[in-house]
């Protein structure tokens, strides 16, 4: 009986240690598939985008591509290799984290992962969407190798346009391998995530009689080695404990069996716990502790399934940060990675229990909203995910501004399959952010239509350019605080199109940015308004300028060229910049706006408070005076106001020295209380809208040669 007894109980100990083993293991499978598609999701994040296909077959800025495509990858997701391959597989670009000859890394594995190309280009040859199912937005294809003596996922994926606008040929695109190496840091975040003790990575099987060896095996059956690690084992810890009891003493048999089955207990509680903790990590973003992609998809399908039964809706809000890149690069990783987290903890306060706020990713987020209505609720969410994020983000002693931009799509009107509705809503993403960004777009079938009205007016705007007439220049009038006398007025860009009538410069300026026709459009836009003010008496005159014509080197040159011609005063002249573009300015921005400063040329600061950088960073910039943005003014006097906001900026300007104006001005009440804060200037329709050069010449009693003024 004894002999039975304890036969049972190392049976029992056996088994409970295979079990152990076989679910670490399978742990193992279930964390590498996951990184063969991060890294695939985490390469779409530079690969689908136009900018990337431009770059590669044009003039191969090799600092853009290394820190776009290379370096990057390596800074930002942990890759150990990234490479860039043109039509014909040649290697274009390359990158190892190791410092080690790109060129020669991939000679060294070319025979290899050139296999893992000709099927990916096979694919987009023949339009085979195979490995875009779920929320990746092209075909690749991946795979276990060895990489400089490393295991390593190697994924491919093509460089293709994000708006579908460059033409490519099927099969011919650009291609960007990613090597991400399973030794090193992947394994010690193995052991200090999922407790795999001492585990490593061995060319053969060299476990020892103790230990526990899994095989990676690639595609083709091939094993490219062996993880080994020294296996949890419940059933072995326990009967090490108890054999000296039971060789010992048989005569205490019964009682010793008691106490094992109570260890077991206790060990399997343990090991559950384990499990547990395993599985949530798995289906969690461990930087946020939200749902991630794998937990997003199951609980969206369980809503899904809910739809045809309780016949109500749900929603998916697809979410992304707007300028969180340039928090990265001004802040560093650290700050971007506090940032992250506390949005995912404002969209928690927003939400009801029975909804799910999951981090896919980078700066992206989607939020389920299950059991809806009718969409206004969404929409309702919307608004106040917005709001909240007009708050600032109190980051490493800094304040962060930053906005969102949130697509919806509803569930069944929209689609009734994750997939469709997952990708309409990143759909009304990308119109939202055309839109301005900071705001929100329902998909609706008419999206498609924008993308071509889009590529009309870019056209027609070149022709407007090209041509005299549809280009006007107006101006609104600039007020000093208290006597209201007028101290200058603003240049604005206004277009009338032949068959459309006005356009708003909302539309036309972020085309001209996107499409390089800003700074011809800057151009027209400086030399009329300067030929125009030349003939009025001594005033200021502001106009905006764009980032992108600061960037370019003879852009100072090009401006006192124009203001000699036209013998306008440089102190007169104002430019405004907006917050971004001097917080993330280049070195040619920066000589641009010291060589106009020193020729008496003045600058202001626009739209401040809605870019990315901080009080803090104020007294770095070279300005002269902070243009207050009006969606704070406009918040003046109602509930929840801005009053508080905008005179902190008013006594920050002064306390440093700067003249401030406000902007969008409309009720009395807001220049009662701009006044009262002492703030220096006011501009807004209560005082009057931008008018015409001619309106302005007959104000002061001007009378100019019409001819004149058009060859101006």
């Amino acid at each position: 009986m004894s002999i039975l007894a304890v036969s049972l109980l190392f049976w029992g100990g056996k088994e409970a240690d295979d079990v152990a083993v076989a679910r670490q293991q399978a742990l193992v499978h279930l964390v590498i598939s996951q990184l063969r598609e991060t890294v695939a999701h985490n390469q779409e994040s530079v690969t689908v985008w136009d900018d990337a296909v431009e770059a590669v077959r044009g003039a191969r800025d090799s600092e853009w591509l290394d820190n776009n495509l290379g370096s990057w990858m390596h800074e930002y997701f942990g890759h150990n290799g990234a490479f860039v391959l043109d039509a014909s597989n040649k290697l274009v670009h390359g990158f190892s984290s190791d410092g080690a000859d790109s060129a020669a890394v991939f000679a060294g594995m070319a025979d290899q992962v050139l296999p893992l190309v000709e099927e990916l280009r096979e694919k987009m040859s023949v339009d085979d969407t195979e490995g875009s199912e779920g929320r990746m937005l092209s075909p690749g294809a991946a795979d276990l190798l060895v990489v400089k003596d490393h295991p390593a996922v190697v994924s491919v994926k093509p460089i293709v346009s994000d708006t579908g606008e460059l033409e490519q040929t099927p099969g011919e695109e650009y291609v960007h391998v990613a090597v991400r190496y399973l030794d090193g840091t992947f394994l010690q975040n193995l052991e200090r995530e999922y407790l795999f003790t001492g585990i490593r990575y061995a060319w053969k099987n060299v476990a020892a009689q103790a230990e526990s060896a899994l095989p990676l095996t690639s595609a083709t059956g091939e094993v490219v080695g062996y993880f080994i690690w020294q296996p949890y084992k419940p059933g072995s810890a326990m009967l090490s404990r108890v054999a000296p009891v039971l060789v010992v003493t048989l005569c205490l048999i019964l009682l010793v069996i008691s106490v094992l089955l109570f260890v077991l207990i206790q060990r399997s509680k343990r090991l559950h716990a384990s499990e547990a903790q395993m599985k949530h990590l798995a289906l969690h973003d461990t930087l946020t502790g939200l749902p991630n992609r794998a937990l997003f998809g199951e609980r969206l399908d369980r809503a899904l399934g809910e739809v045809q039964r309780t016949r109500q809706s749900v929603a998916v809000l697809y979410l992304d940060l707007d300028r969180f890149k340039q928090v990265n690069d001004t802040l560093g990783h650290p700050a971007g990675d506090t940032l992250i987290q506390e949005f995912g903890k404002r969209l928690c306060a927003l939400t009801r229990g029975i909804d799910t706020v999951a981090r896919i990713g980078g700066d992206e987020f989607i939020i389920v909203l299950p059991g809806l209505d009718n969409v206004r609720r969404a929409e309702v969410l919307c608004r106040r995910v917005i709001d909240s994020v007009r708050k600032p983000f109190d980051i490493h002693d800094n304040k962060v501004f930053v906005g969102v931009s949130i697509g919806v799509a509803v569930a069944p009107e929209h689609a009734a399959s994750r997939t469709e509705l997952t990708r309409k809503a990143d759909i009304a993403l990308y119109q939202a952010k055309n839109a301005g960004r900071n705001g929100y777009a329902i998909f609706g079938p008419a999206m498609d239509l924008k993308v071509q009205e889009r590529r009309e007016i870019e056209r027609d705007l070149r022709k407007a350019l090209a041509s005299e007439g549809e280009i006007q220049v107006h101006y609104q009038p600039l007020y000093r605080a208290g006597d209201m006398r007028i101290t200058g007025v603003e240049a604005l860009a206004r277009w009338k199109h032949p068959a459309r009538g006005w356009i708003s410069p909302d539309v036309f300026v972020p085309v001209a940015e996107e499409t390089g026709l800003i700074e011809a459009l800057g151009r027209r836009v400086l030399r009329e308004a300067c030929y125009a003010a030349s003939a009025w008496p001594a005033m200021r005159l502001a106009v905006n300028v764009s980032a992108i014509e600061l960037r370019n080197p003879r852009f100072a040159d090009r401006l006192a060229e124009m203001l000699e011609n036209y013998r306008f005063p440089p102190h007169n002249l104002e430019l405004e910049v907006t917050e971004s573009a001097l917080s993330g300015s280049s070195e040619v921005c920066e000589m641009n706006v010291g060589r106009l400063r020193k020729a008496g040329v003045s600058v202001a600061l626009d739209d401040f408070g809605t870019g990315f950088s901080t009080f803090s960073r104020l007294q770095k910039l070279q300005v002269d005076r902070i243009k207050i943005d009006q969606s704070f003014v406009c918040g003046i006097g109602r509930s929840g106001g801005d009053e508080s906001i905008v005179q902190a900026i008013v006594s920050l300007a002064h306390a440093r020295g700067l003249d401030t104006t406000a902007e969008g001005i409309e009720t009395s009440e807001q220049c009662a209380f701009l006044e009262s804060i002492g703030c220096d200037e006011l501009q807004g329709f209560l005082f009057s809208h931008p008018v015409t050069v001619q309106q302005v010449d007959e104000s002061f009693g001007i009378s100019r040669d019409e001819k004149t003024a058009t060859a101006a």
